[in-house]
């Protein structure tokens, strides 16, 4: 009864801040970037739960149960992209715009708008379907007489409502409470199971000695095939970008990024040591389930119901996140600026969650067609990752980018990574490496080939900011 009672309380939880966050959306400002008005201590908190989700604590446990420690080679990317993110922080909210293709248009043009939009839904809607997939396990490991299918649907249904609900203003204080849960248990919950598995000596004796290696059983070009698209989702990311444009100052924005690289780094190498240490103790039917799996049987059961509680809550919360992030696109970037751009406040609201509910149900038609998670995070980083960050990195990293290179990289980048995924990777190539080269090799000599951008382009995003700007 503990476990339905979590569950049952997570769900109050969401649902109530939902409510009482969308009597407080007024206006497309509120729903989208939260008036602007998010401090760095909220900040840390959404960033964190956004980016950890059922990828970490799903496909990155996945991987771990097969190769051991190998599998921090995924989240080590994203530590490499924080590096840089760092760096970029305060220019990204002193541009202070609602998302990454307004970005685009504004240093390139309005093709690398709508190309960039249509990358961002293909990656961020498979994203939000294996969080979908995910929820799904974690109601059948509560309730096993509920399958795996009716509970994705069943959490779908409640994704789309509760996005649909108060926008970013609901994500980012329901994340402060869900970061702080998950974050203090699973770092309770380690020593934990690594005493109850005998210690590190039994641990070690269970398990192959390769899991305990640097590369582990795989290879080093496996290895950056985990690793760069994970880098590339992080640092092109446009909900991180939509979190910067929420912060109330360029300082907030700056340390919520300095605080967003301290906790992933503790947090996700923690929930790799958690899921090797339960490969050693636990056989669950699916191995992307071993970490709410070894919560199931291998913690005390309040504990072990409250990890349970705060992964599914953070399932919802990346879900929420990464159905948001598209909705905003077609809403702001084709809907605002091509279809309706008279539209009023009210009927941009409406039709915002409208296109939440679309969303919703094309990201529930994905889950239904695999079952990896793994390979469909990979996908959608791949995706993302190889099209869109690259271009972005040319806003604040390079003046010499053209607007005819940028389309170039955009388009192809996508491109190369769905026909590399529909070919079944080709000589055993992991979409990333081809889908990378061309996109980059592209905005490179494309750029290079034409006249240097004018400077009115580049400069909002180089020159320091003026005094007394927030």
């Amino acid at each position: 009864m503990i476990y339905i009672g979590v569950i049952a309380g997570v769900v109050v939880v969401l649902l109530t801040v939902t409510i009482i966050k969308a009597l407080t959306v007024k206006n497309e400002a509120d729903f989208l970037v939260a008036g602007r008005k998010l401090p760095w201590w909220v900040l840390v908190s959404t960033l964190l739960c956004s980016w950890i989700g059922a990828g970490s604590l799903f496909a990155g446990a996945e991987n771990a149960t097969h190769i051991g420690f190998a599998a921090l080679w995924q989240p080590a990317g994203g530590w490499v992209g924080l590096i840089l993110i760092f760096t970029i922080a305060g220019r990204a909210r002193r541009f202070a715009q609602y998302t990454v293709p307004d970005l685009l248009e504004n240093r390139y043009n309005t093709a690398a708008r709508v190309l960039g939009t249509v990358a961002i839904v293909i990656a961020y809607t498979m994203i939000t379907s294996y969080q979908m997939k995910a929820g799904g396990d974690i109601l059948h490991l509560i309730f096993p007489e509920l399958d795996r299918a009716r509970g994705m649907y069943m959490v779908a249904a409640f994704v789309i409502a509760f996005t649909a609900g108060a926008g970013m203003a609901s994500v980012a204080y329901l994340d402060l409470v869900i970061g702080a849960l998950v974050t203090a248990i699973v770092l309770y919950a380690f020593p934990v199971l690594l005493h109850g598995a005998g210690g590190w000596t039994a641990v070690r004796q269970a398990l192959p000695a390769s899991h305990f290696q640097i590369l582990g059983p795989i290879s080093f070009e496996r290895a950056l095939g985990l690793m760069i698209p994970t880098t590339l989702l992080l640092i092109g990311n446009q909900g991180m970008y939509q979190k910067f444009f929420s912060a109330r100052s360029e300082r907030d924005a700056k340390i919520a990024a300095g605080g967003w690289i301290a906790s992933t780094l503790v947090l996700e190498t923690v929930i790799i040591a958690i899921a090797v240490v339960g490969s050693a103790r636990f056989h669950p039917e699916q191995a992307r389930e071993m970490i709410p799996y070894t919560a199931r049987h291998g913690l005390p059961t309040l504990a072990g119901a409250l990890l349970l509680g705060g992964i599914f809550a953070k399932l919802i919360s990346t879900a929420n996140n990464y159905l948001f992030s598209p909705a905003t696109n077609l809403i702001h970037d084709v809907y605002q600026r091509f279809i309706d751009p008279h539209a009023s406040e009210r009927r941009n609201l409406i039709v915002s969650r409208l296109v939440v509910v679309a969303l919703g149900v094309y990201a529930v038609l994905q889950a239904t067609r695999f079952e990896s998670i793994l390979s469909a995070s990979l996908y959608a980083y791949t995706v993302y990752g190889a099209a869109v960050t690259p271009a972005v990195m040319a806003v604040f990293f390079w003046k010499r980018a053209t607007t005819a290179g940028a389309v170039a990289s955009i388009g192809l980048g996508t491109l190369v990574t769905v026909v590399w995924n529909l070919a079944g990777n080709p000589w055993g190539w992991d979409a990333i490496h081809p889908a990378l080269a061309v996109s980059v090799a592209s905005l490179v000599l494309v750029s290079l080939a034409g006249a240097p951008p004018p400077k009115k382009k580049w400069a909002p995003f180089f020159e320091p900011a003026m005094k007394g700007s927030v």
